[in-house]
């Protein structure tokens, strides 16, 4: 059976409507409290959030909801979504849970689950979560949320602090302090910590967009908008400038000519380093299938080979995992590092490693990436009505065949639904942009014709 609520990436949707309404999010903490209550006495989670208005009063609900089940609940209050995955791990807590929608406006919201051991849940447990939520959901009494609820904010800075610390202790800070820095926080979980975690590493920087109101994250800045930070590197004379999506499970980068750096390069920036090092196990890499063929290419000509996952990071690691890989990640800037001891996708801990690699090499970033000759590529997102098997459907898998025929092994099709929102997502790579842009307008039209809103 296929999950009905969780997707790529936990559970999304709009903040205050199903799922994410006070019974529901209330039943989904008494769900999960029961599921961990199955396999430990005196159990204990923790709980975080990004700054989104909403996310105090979802992370209040699923922690009554844990509560009423039994189990302790501590909260790490404002946080990455890494950070809770590290404290569930390290500080022994049966499992985590972020409230955060990532890079999602504001008025959205999600729910998302780690376990003990710091990793996403498996599909098949989710789905066991929520055969049990529907049971809940089924009778009215057992969503009736208790008049009182304890706060999770502000949080135990004790939390938090432990996070910073592993993430000092996972880099060599003194190789890039001379770095003249612009960072842009998105007005997101990263807004909390970056602040603290750089000046502790005695590097000075400039930050943007740290400022949050509850209604401003990811507007107009962050990681769906890495133009904004590569202005301000430019203005500041900075060389390098990292954005941050909402809950910081991701980064991009900008060079020191105002160039948007994205997870590709940030591949094979770590990939040669992993390698020269000795630690990038078997020289092989972990990429998804929007990952550009140019990457694939400059790997190849480091002796390195890349394997593709499918989207999301989730999918990514399970990757890793099967094959051994230490080191894999997507265009969007997720990098998962498994040389050392992290479970997802880490922005400050990608931020910090990718400083380290230029810092020691002494050389721009620009420098470092500059044989990376991407190929031309586009991705166009299509608002949907419902998700059907685009395969199944004549004149989609017409447009997608003949699209395919025409790049003959020489560009790249991808059509795919979004794991977390109603969007078909086609991503066309071609040697020329007229004819990458042609052949993704044909297959858009087809889709819109049969399945827009």
């Amino acid at each position: 059976m296929e999950r009905k609520l969780f997707g790529t990436d936990g559970i999304r949707g709009v903040a205050g409507a199903f799922p994410l309404d006070p019974e529901t999010t209330f039943a989904i903490g008494r769900a999960l409290g029961h599921h961990i209550a199955r396999t430990r006495k005196r159990a204990r989670a923790v709980i975080g959030q990004d700054t989104r208005e909403s996310g105090r009063t979802i992370a209040d609900s699923v922690a009554t909801g844990l509560s009423v089940a039994g189990i302790e609940v501590r909260s790490a209050g404002v946080i990455t979504t890494p950070g809770i995955a590290y404290l569930a791990r390290a500080e022994r807590f049966d499992a985590g849970i972020v409230i955060s929608a990532s890079h999602n406006p504001w008025t959205d919201n999600g729910i998302k689950v780690f376990g003990a051991d710091g990793y996403k849940l498996p599909d098949e447990i989710e789905l066991e979560i929520e055969h049990e939520l529907f049971t809940l959901l089924a009778d009215e009494a057992a969503i009736t949320v208790p008049a009182t609820q304890e706060g999770t904010l502000p949080g135990e800075a004790g939390l938090r602090g432990a996070y910073l610390t592993w993430l000092r202790g996972n880099t060599d800070a003194g190789r890039f302090r001379g770095l003249k820095l612009v960072v842009d926080c998105a007005n997101g979980a990263a807004s909390e910590l970056v602040e603290e975690l750089f000046r502790s590493c005695g590097v000075k920087a400039t930050f943007i967009n740290c400022a949050s109101d509850g209604c401003n994250i990811n507007e107009q800045c962050g990681a769906l908008h890495p133009d904004v930070v590569a202005r301000a590197v430019t203005e500041a004379g900075a060389d390098v400038g990292i954005t941050f999506d909402g809950d910081a499970d991701r980064a991009l980068f900008a060079d020191h000519q105002g160039r948007v750096v994205n997870g590709d390069a940030i591949l094979l920036l770590a990939a040669r380093q992993m390698k020269a090092h000795g630690t990038l196990a078997g020289d092989k890499v972990v990429a998804t299938t929007m990952s550009n063929m140019g990457l694939e290419a400059a790997l190849k000509r480091s002796g390195i080979s890349m394997m593709r996952a499918p989207v999301g990071d989730k999918y990514v690691l399970e990757q890793m995992q099967k094959t051994g890989a230490t080191l894999g990640g997507e265009q969007s800037g997720h990098i998962i590092f498994r040389d050392g001891e992290a479970t997802t996708g880490d922005g400050l801990l990608t931020a910090l490693r990718a400083l380290e690699i230029v810092g020691r090499s002494g050389k721009p970033l620009a420098e470092l990436i500059a044989d990376l000759k991407v190929f031309p590529q586009t991705i166009k997102n299509v608002r949907v009505r419902e998700k059907k098997a685009l395969l199944g459907i004549p004149s989609i898998a017409q447009a997608i065949r003949q699209a395919e025929s025409e790049l003959d092994g020489n560009g790249r099709v991808v059509v795919r639904y979004s794991g977390t929102e109603a969007l078909a997502r086609v991503m066309v790579e071609a040697e020329s942009e007229q004819t990458m842009h042609r052949i993704a307008d044909s297959i858009v039209d087809a889709i819109q014709q049969n399945l827009g809103v």
